[in-house]
């Protein structure tokens, strides 16, 4: 068969013969290797991290230090481990599902396939003239003045006529009979477009219907109460994120926000099965990058995309927790709809809490004790305007922003910050009050050390204020070379 369509002024398609795809990695199957990659992807990449934190290598782009790590989350690592697991389990089994409802796949078509886009390119050649017309052009006359000098343009004008092209086939079953043939553009633009254009299209999509997917339920867990308290609240028992929790989350928030939206993706952009393995798995990666704790210069991950470490981890803050939705690719949503962190240069609240931490972790090996997330009781705290617990659960917009500790930047930042603490308040079982008193206690331990710092000759340098410009350095550069002052974004009042 040479031509499947009765239009004898195209160019027959090719005979074809199917064989399945051999596996990528033998004796592995596509689809089980699809399931095992991103899993595999996630523990190598989270060792890597672990690996360069415990031996203390690149800590000069550190977000944050060992101690915060250990003083300021409010869930153990083994706690984390067990619930990346479960999701990783419940990941598991979607995808074989998934993975029963795709067709294996095949090799020996490509060459149809490409035909077929050229055909489609043929046929919309065919309203070159109409579309000329419009514009008082006469095509066909042109078409006919070039004929001689440049023949593939006059046959694009003519409508993709083409009557020197062709070529002599033949059969078993048939004598040899002469058809039409595709000039050599229509095959090279049909191949950029089966072998990288609709590819490319394909994770495109993926990308967006993900992004937004995560987006607004990510968005929706913080702007609900039940969903957050419920739900979400678990992630963010890790105000300072590391790699491996990047999956730490409820086993339904788990479902619902990364496999189920990831599926979808899958499905709706039509991916092949090889393609889903790689989508998959640099999804994961991305995750996992958008938690590491580093801004790493070199990392090109970080630079691709706005959406990085240093933007993500602002949301893990407990002043930044109801900003930087968006994940884990672009930022187009946090920007379109207003929820990006405009509070501006952030290093210096990052330095508060490296100080606070260090100071704690001293004061337990001074003592003897240790404790990881174990807030101190409210009756040996500093007083602060966040005591009264119920009061500023319902009135925090009446405290006056002067009195308010830790303090917020002005303008949009303080509206952004109050609905942070506000939904901390309301988390009383991972923390509540208390996080919002450790707080205040880190931002007047930090004011006693810079006040003490201040006292110093000028243009003396100390390790405390070599660790601030180096937490400048790298929080201002963490992304495109931008100097806003805020990590990954530009300060916005």
């Amino acid at each position: 068969m040479f031509n499947s369509t009765a239009d004898l002024d195209l160019p027959p398609l090719p005979n074809y013969q199917q064989t399945p795809l051999p596996p990528l990695v033998a004796p592995i199957p596509d689809k089980l290797l699809t399931l095992l990659l991103p899993i595999a992807a996630y523990w190598i990449l989270s060792l890597f991290f672990h690996w360069i934190d415990v031996n203390d290598y690149f800590s000069r782009y550190r977000l944050h230090t060992p101690v915060e790590v250990l003083k300021r989350n409010h869930v153990s690592r083994w706690e984390v481990i067990r619930d990346v697991l479960i999701q990783q389990v419940v990941q598991t089994v979607v995808g074989t599902l998934l993975g029963l409802t795709e067709p294996d796949d095949f090799i020996g078509k490509e060459e149809y396939d490409v035909a077929v886009w050229a055909t489609r390119i043929r046929i919309t050649q065919r309203a070159i003239p109409a579309a000329l017309s419009v514009f008082g052009i006469d095509a066909l006359r042109l078409s006919q003045s070039m004929v001689g000098s440049y023949p593939m343009v006059a046959g694009a004008l003519a409508g993709g006529s083409y009557p020197s092209l062709a070529k002599t086939m033949s059969t078993d079953a048939a004598p040899a009979i002469t058809v039409p043939s595709f000039a050599g553009w229509e095959m090279m633009l049909a191949k950029a477009l089966y072998w990288y254009l609709v590819p490319t299209f394909q994770f495109g999509l993926a990308i967006l219907v993900v992004d937004t997917w995560q987006y607004f339920l990510h968005r929706a867990m913080h702007m609900n109460k039940w969903l957050y308290t419920t739900f979400h609240s678990r992630h963010h028992r890790l105000y300072v994120p590391y790699a491996f929790g990047a999956l730490y989350n409820h086993p339904f928030e788990g479902f619902l926000l990364d496999t189920l939206g990831a599926s979808i993706a899958f499905k709706l952009a039509g991916m092949s099965t090889r393609q889903g393995m790689w989508f998959f798995t640099g999804s994961t990666i991305k995750t996992v990058d958008d938690h590491c704790g580093y801004a790493l210069p070199f990392d090109p991950l970080q630079h691709i995309t706005s959406n990085n470490a240093g933007y993500h981890d602002i949301h893990h803050q407990s002043w930044g927790i109801k900003t930087n939705f968006s994940q884990p690719f672009f930022t187009f949503w946090d920007r379109w709809l207003g929820t990006v962190w405009t509070g501006g240069d952030v290093s210096a609240r990052y330095e508060r809490a490296r100080i606070a931490a260090q100071r704690k972790a001293d004061q337990e090996n001074k003592t003897g004790s240790a404790s990881i997330s174990q807030p101190m009781p409210d009756s040996d705290r500093v007083s602060t305007v966040y005591q009264d617990d119920a009061r500023n659960a319902k009135e925090l917009s009446s405290v006056p922003q002067e009195a308010q500790q830790p303090t917020v930047p002005l303008g949009k930042a303080s509206q952004q910050a109050a609905a942070s603490r506000q939904q901390i308040l309301d988390d009383n079982a991972n923390g509540g009050v208390r996080v919002l008193l450790e707080e205040a206690e880190e931002e007047q331990e930090a004011k006693r050390v810079l006040r003490k710092s201040t006292r110093r000759k000028t243009g003396s340098s100390t390790p405390q204020s070599d660790s601030l410009k180096g937490l400048r350095d790298r929080v201002t550069g963490s992304m495109h070379g931008r100097t806003g002052g805020i990590i990954g974004m530009e300060s916005r009042r």
